[in-house]
């Protein structure tokens, strides 16, 4: 059995590889052409060192303490050329992936399906081709589509989980946009080229509770977070808040709510923001956080939405003095229309 090991560069990229039972987690990214930092190999330099987010490892015996001290080790530091995993890992890689000799990958899909939700969003899944391996990533992080005909490419987190052939996203809709203008023509089997995956906003380990809180279509990594604990039978305590500016703005909920029904634990809130809506709760998602859940000081909070909403959070903590267990967030800004070539 094989283990499979997340590698995050401090670029944004990340590069997964399998390590074989017993096998030396330096020795695997060799294997796989990817030239992690090192020097000595032996446990002696501290130079392979890189910080564990998630997994279960051995590091044995066989280093120095001037290479990794016990107070390292106990903040999740690891050596990579000690460093044998018992299960999937995360690590965190202290330098860029072009010093590693690596990069980000491309792969090719084909549209399946475009789905309009009014004007504020649009759902795109697209499929892998029977031949191509389905793209490991965490959940949480985005790839860049490049948008045909136009030269650039678009960022957009994954809605679905890992491991599965269809990959679904969740778009947000603006007017004369580059993606959104190749939407309103594109039809299922057109190709699309993606690169990634990347980005440090993806779950990380852990039982504590859990605060969600997503911004209109910060709503998409969510959605693949929460896909991924209802599928391993997740105990945790989820509290998700969905804000959005207008009623139409809500999208997915129908989803949302199906994957209560398999969290026992997760509670739901939508908010709008439209002071004339007559929905349940407006206002804004810093008016409607749970005071128990952060008062606790154990709650894990991750936070996708547009700045002044991720801006909004952080200061509020600020103003409050919460200091959650961990805090996680990724701001989004709408992509400006292309402009023409004079």
């Amino acid at each position: 059995m094989c283990y499979t090991i997340a590698l995050n560069f401090e670029d944004g990229v990340t590069r997964f590889v399998d390590c074989k039972p017993g096998e030396k987690v330096l020795d695997a990214a060799f294997r796989n052409k990817i030239n992690l930092p090192m020097d000595c190999s032996d446990g002696v330099c501290g130079t392979c060192k890189c910080r564990a987010e998630s997994g279960a490892y051995d590091m044995g015996d066989d280093f120095i303490e001037d290479a990794l001290t016990e107070d390292e080790a106990g903040q999740g530091l690891v050596l990579t050329c000690q460093m044998v995993p018992s299960s999937d890992c995360v690590l965190s890689v202290p330098t860029t992936s072009q010093a590693c000799k690596t990069g980000q990958q491309a792969f090719a899909a084909t549209v399946a399906r475009i789905e309009p939700h009014h004007d504020a969003a649009v759902v795109l899944e697209l499929t892998m081709d029977d031949t191509a391996t389905a793209p490991a990533f965490l959940p949480g992080q985005y790839v860049n589509i490049d948008v045909p005909g136009s030269g650039t490419h678009r960022s957009y987190s994954f809605s679905t989980a890992p491991g599965e052939r269809n990959l679904g996203f969740l778009i947000k809709k603006i007017p004369d946009g580059v993606m959104s203008t190749w939407l309103s023509r594109a039809k299922p089997g057109d190709q699309l080229q993606l690169t990634g995956p990347m980005g440090s906003f993806y779950l990380r380990g852990g039982d504590g509770p859990l605060l969600c809180l997503a911004g209109g279509t910060g709503l998409a990594p969510f959605l693949s977070m929460l896909e991924v604990l209802a599928r391993a039978g997740s105990r945790r305590q989820i509290h998700l808040i969905y804000g959005v500016t207008r009623d139409l703005d809500l999208v997915l909920v129908d989803r949302v709510m199906a994957l209560a029904k398999r969290l026992p634990n997760l509670t739901v809130a939508t908010v709008v923001a439209d002071p004339a809506s007559d929905h349940p709760r407006t206002g804004w998602v810093t008016q409607h956080m749970p005071e128990e859940m952060l008062a606790a000081g154990d709650v894990d909070i991750y936070l996708c939405g547009p700045p002044p909403m991720v801006d909004a959070v952080r200061q509020y903590l600020d103003d409050h003095k919460i200091e959650p267990a961990s805090f996680h967030y990724e701001k989004f800004t709408p992509n400006a229309p292309l402009k023409a070539s004079a």
